[in-house]
């Protein structure tokens, strides 16, 4: 193909709105004397994650306000609401359909290296695991975690970082919303407790969207 065919091709992707624009990797510039001595160590492998699951800056077109998340389980994006019907686009791992929740919380707690105490239900489905895990990259929940709350209660139900980021864009956990340290140090340094959290319902239809990329606790918590 001739440059002058390749121009043209970019030209008419520009104006179609399908460019995609992956963002750098997150820097360190937001992280902690704490945190950059957790990743400098980490206990698991580093995965390969495929470009669309990358941080993108995306157009968007629901009606969300600017500060919104909106999850997409379907389609394993997470989206934090820009102005000017803009968003980031992260790649997320979701809970297995059976065990997903859907709905409208805010963030009502937000952690640093949370600790995880595992639920009854995940000990006797995924036991015998251990009663207390401190905080740490070889901890499920990851860098940091977002607690969701409903009418003022604890929903159990979390965004959080991920020990085993190789399963980001697969359903897999135990019903929260997972993603890579990386990523979900950038979105917690962007959010703030009272922000509204949208969960889209499986298979949601009746508000479907486009996006064209243009210390811890020892409160019970599934992962």
């Amino acid at each position: 193909m001739g440059i002058r065919a390749v121009i043209f091709v970019i030209i008419g992707l520009m104006l179609g709105g399908c460019m995609e624009e992956t963002l750098q990797p997150a820097t360190e510039a937001g992280w902690t004397a704490r945190d950059k001595q957790l990743m400098s160590n980490l206990p698991y492998a580093q995965a390969a994650i495929p470009e669309e699951f990358k941080r993108h800056i995306v157009e968007f077109d629901r009606k969300e306000a600017p500060g919104t998340i909106v999850v997409d389980s379907d389609n394993k994006f997470l989206y934090y609401v820009l102005p000017n019907n803009k968003a980031i686009r992260y790649g997320i791992a979701v809970g297995e359909e059976a065990e997903a929740w859907s709905g409208v919380a805010k963030v009502g707690r937000m952690e640093q290296w949370p600790a995880w105490v595992p639920t009854s239900g995940e000990q006797a489905r995924l036991g015998p695991l251990p009663a207390f895990v401190t905080g740490g990259p070889h901890n499920p929940l990851g860098a940091r975690g977002l607690y969701m709350y409903s009418g003022g209660k604890d929903t159990l139900y979390r965004i959080h970082g991920t020990n085993q980021p190789e399963y980001i864009g697969q359903a897999i956990s135990s019903g929260c919303i997972r993603m890579t340290n990386e990523d979900v140090m950038d979105l917690y340094n962007r959010v703030k407790v009272g922000t509204i959290v949208v969960v889209l319902a499986p298979h949601n239809q009746t508000a479907p969207f486009t996006a064209h990329v243009a210390e811890s606790t020892t409160t019970e918590s599934s992962y």
